[in-house]
């Protein structure tokens, strides 16, 4: 089972799987301690520090700064922000920089960013010199509770999210709390529904954990978010030490409502929703076709409406999104098999399951109800 402590300001989660173990350290300045975590979880002799332009100041240049402090070798590679960024040219390009800067197989790649720069750098990390050591710094809710954790990685295709890709733990993960001070109010927003989601598909006491304490969330209490973030790590920690590869299903309950979420990001050409804004649609789409299937009653529905309404994350599907290019982009869903729609679908508040053969018609009325 996953390991939690406290020391100090610093909340660790241990994550065990059978290849290997890794920590999650949680705290607040960690990017400036940089040096002593990486060295302690790596010891290399050259790191590159891939980020975005929206983090590098301040908290890639304080990893490196840190890290030189170390007397380690250090470099940063900046991509452009933006889910277009998580694309094989722009993996061509960064393998040719890795290149250039004389990596080796002592060079330890670290993410400094949010989900699209841990994606990217650790799918850099997998494939170059057939595979690198990686450390996740996120910078993002969303980061910090899911795609840090989990060794998932990978670029989009153009009609396809998250197609290209490999299973790659990190040797560790860094999660300074204090990146949440200067991230916007909408980036916020979309990381609480991946919140949200743990809730809904593993535990509902933290579900009316976060209704009670949702005003003191939304006002970003430190102590509150230490917690919240803790707990989300946690959970996913157990999921991926059941299933670290996807192959039993159980992992596949971490994409509830992405079945949805990603056919709206692909229709959308990843420009017009964050992540967790589509994620949160997609959430009661599924919890609404979930009631259509008699699994769940609307209160089910009604609980997470009201939650994520409370969190200012939109619900409902665009009416000028196509319903058949929808479909369209579900059919190249991951989970699809033999030809049919696989959903993860809640039959009560903490549980959820695979379910596959659903009629097409009460999937477009999902879209709509």
């Amino acid at each position: 089972m996953t390991g939690e402590q406290s020391s100090g300001d610093v909340t660790t989660v241990r994550v065990a799987l059978r290849r290997c173990r890794y920590d999650i350290a949680i705290g607040a300045g960690l990017l400036t301690e940089a040096g002593q975590w990486i060295t302690r979880w790596c010891d290399p002799s050259h790191v590159v520090i891939i980020t975005d332009e929206n983090v590098i100041d301040p908290y890639a240049k304080a990893a490196r700064a840190s890290l030189q402090s170390a007397g380690r070798r250090c470099d940063l590679v900046q991509v452009a922000a933006g889910e277009a960024t998580k694309s094989i040219a722009q993996a061509d390009r960064l393998w040719n920089q890795m290149l250039d800067l004389g990596a080796d197989r002592r060079t330890v790649v670290v993410a400094v960013g949010g989900g699209v720069v841990g994606d990217l750098a650790g799918f850099i990390a997998a494939t170059y010199a057939r595979g690198l050591q990686f450390v996740q710094a996120p910078t993002t809710l969303l980061a910090h509770v899911d795609s840090s954790v989990g060794g998932k990685v990978g670029v989009n295709l153009p009609r396809a999210k998250n197609m290209v890709g490999a299973f790659w733990q990190p040797a560790g993960v860094l999660i300074d709390t204090d990146t949440l001070r200067t991230l916007p109010p909408r980036e916020f927003s979309a990381g609480m529904a991946e919140v949200v989601k743990y809730g809904v598909i593993m535990d509902p006491p933290f579900f009316e954990f976060l209704e009670r304490e949702i005003a003191g969330i939304v006002a970003r209490d430190a102590a509150l978010l230490r917690q919240v973030i803790a707990k989300c790590c946690h959970l996913k920690a157990d999921v991926v030490q059941e299933d670290e590869r996807e192959t039993t299903g159980r992992r596949a309950i971490l994409n509830y409502g992405h079945t949805f979420c990603h056919a709206i990001e692909s229709v959308t050409e990843y420009g017009e929703f964050l992540h967790g804004e589509a994620v949160a649609i997609g959430m009661i789409c599924a919890s609404r076709l979930a009631e259509a299937l008699g699994r769940i009653d609307a209160t089910v529905t009604a609980r997470q409406l009201s939650l994520l309404q409370q969190l200012e994350l939109p619900t409902a599907t665009p009416e000028n999104l196509s319903r058949d290019e929808l479909l369209e982009a579900m059919r190249r869903d991951k989970k699809v098999e033999d030809g049919k729609l696989r959903f993860v679908l809640p039959d009560r508040l903490g549980r959820v399951e695979l379910v596959s053969g659903v009629d097409q018609s009460l999937v477009r009325a999902a879209w709509d109800a």
